[in-house]
């Protein structure tokens, strides 16, 4: 009887490899232009060998795009200062992570990227602020991720200069008020 740990192993390895390989490959041309023949290549292996583990290019940039949004625990921050804390904890992520413009630039264009974007929002960024601000939470949360995202886009994906050449302390200066009402503020009407 064989040890089936050695097969396990290498199929943990394999499939880190692919995964290695897909996140850098979309991570440089995009969703479109990323092939499973290239990640293949990059990876090293037989391009059934990534269809046979993911099945498809969809379903492998899904998997390549689990993004922990890392979110800190805001509740023990001053209800007034909340906005500028998750300010600056988006812009650190962002520029710390190249996964995240990847993902952003594939959403634009991709339904399968952006249902993917729209479930880390709504599951990460939705959880936290139901514990922060629970009346009107989705709402809260859905403004909060346009302001995010639509930073994100001019900062990291469009590179609009006035926004792409700004300090991140600028950045928190003008945003953090905003987060801060759609977090606190008196919903209108």
């Amino acid at each position: 009887m064989t040890d089936p740990a050695p097969r396990a192993r290498r199929s943990d390895a394999t499939r880190a490899a692919i995964l290695r390989a897909a996140r850098e490959r979309f991570g440089a041309d995009g969703y479109d232009r990323a092939t499973i023949r290239a990640i293949a290549a990059d990876a090293r292996i037989d391009p059934s060998m990534v269809m046979r583990y993911y099945g498809s290019k969809e379903a492998l940039f899904a998997a390549a795009a689990e993004v922990d949004l890392r979110l800190p625990d805001l509740t023990a921050v001053p209800p007034e200062q909340v906005g500028e804390a998750l300010v600056r904890h988006f812009l650190d992520r962002w520029e710390g992570d190249e996964r995240m413009a990847a993902l952003l630039r594939t959403a634009s264009t991709n339904p399968g990227a952006a249902e993917r974007m729209r479930q880390i929002f709504a599951e990460q960024l939705g959880a936290m602020v139901a514990r922060l601000a629970p009346a009107e939470a989705p709402r809260r949360a859905g403004l909060v991720a346009s302001q995010m995202l639509g930073l994100a886009l001019t900062r990291y994906v469009l590179r609009i200069p006035p926004v792409a050449d700004a300090e991140p302390a600028e950045l928190v200066a003008w945003i953090a008020p905003t987060i801060q009402r759609y977090l606190h503020g008196t919903p209108p009407g």
